[in-house]
């Protein structure tokens, strides 16, 4: 009896163990849960245009923006969209823009660099209303 139930117990351990003999499965990276959390700061544009403005003044707007990364060293990152939703509640904002940063400090470097006040300058004949938003990412 007592080899019946150490054979039981001993099958019982071995159906709970997982065994894997496909050496080709790559397993998930371990993430170590000390590992510091790069912060980033974004700085969010929205963008209502002018109905005066041509296409053609809108895409120089665009270009403009996206031109931005390669002038300014302390974006970290940028993307940028048009609306497509369908739910009609974007109050004639149509641009979405998304600058990155590292800290509120490059934030404060890239609001009065001169590449940023060209771009505005050249945004501002074209905008109806702009909405701003920043925010540090959770």
């Amino acid at each position: 009896m007592k080899t019946y139930s150490l054979l039981l117990f001993t099958l019982l351990l071995l159906s709970s163990c997982e065994f894997s003999t496909d050496t080709n499965k790559q397993q998930a990276p371990k993430t170590n849960k000390t590992q510091e959390i790069t912060k980033q700061l974004r700085h969010v544009v929205l963008f209502k245009f002018k109905d005066t403005s041509l296409p053609a003044d809108i895409k120089k707007v665009e270009a403009a923006f996206a031109a931005l990364p390669s002038q300014i060293e302390e974006i970290k990152d940028f993307e940028w969209g048009l609306n497509n939703s369908p739910e009609d509640l974007n109050k004639g904002f149509t641009h979405c823009f998304f600058v990155t940063f590292d800290s509120e400090e490059a934030r404060d470097v890239y609001l009065p660099h001169p590449a940023h006040k060209a771009f505005v300058d050249r945004l501002l004949p074209h905008i109806d209303d702009s909405l701003v938003l920043d925010y540090w990412v959770k």
